[in-house]
């Protein structure tokens, strides 16, 4: 389901932060899907999507109680899928043990990333999920992957940082002039 990954992937890479428990149902879409097709393979597409978007689900809905934990264990996630489909473009193989420790190496990474950073770490990694679902679903050649890659990853950066800072910006203080007195 190439347009499906691509639709996730674009929403995590323009509203990660900004919509965390978004980010967090995005992940767990993802990451159920991957694991779905390689555990229950020759299954119908249909029981794939279902697990993928009940895992999605039970994300979201679980975010939104428990926050933090949520999503350090979407940090996790999303570092781990992003690490591991490094080093399988990078190592140009599909050995299990190597996508394995860098998915363990790289979840590691998010999750700490996330607990210590949690707005900029919200950003990067979901710029970092959203631009690698888009990039390996797009049909075009894997040197122009890594090129798209790069582009919607700063895309994305930038976007949200740009959500980010518009939201921490202060309210305006009415001006002098707005302000009645009662003189």
């Amino acid at each position: 389901m190439p347009g499906m990954n691509i639709f996730v992937g674009m929403i995590l890479l323009l509203f990660g932060r900004k919509l965390f428990w978004l980010f967090v149902g995005c992940i767990g879409f993802i990451v159920g899907f991957d694991i779905a097709n390689e555990v229950i393979q020759g299954q119908p597409q249909w029981l794939i999507l279902s697990i993928a978007f009940g895992a999605g689900l039970l994300g979201a809905i679980a975010s939104v109680f428990l926050q933090r934990i949520v999503v350090g264990i979407a940090g996790f996630f999303a570092g781990g899928y992003f690490l591991s489909n490094l080093a399988l473009a990078l190592m140009h193989t599909r050995e299990h043990a190597v996508q394995g420790i860098a998915y363990v190496i790289g979840g590691i990474l998010g999750a700490l990333l996330t607990a210590m950073l949690l707005d900029p770490a919200l950003i990067i990694l979901s710029s970092l999920a959203g631009a690698t679902a888009i990039s390996q679903n797009v049909p075009v050649t894997e040197s122009n992957k890594g090129i798209l890659f790069l582009v919607l990853l700063i895309l994305g950066i930038i976007v949200q940082t740009m959500q980010y800072r518009q939201a921490q910006k202060p309210a305006k203080a009415p001006s002098r002039q707005n302000v009645t007195s009662d003189r």
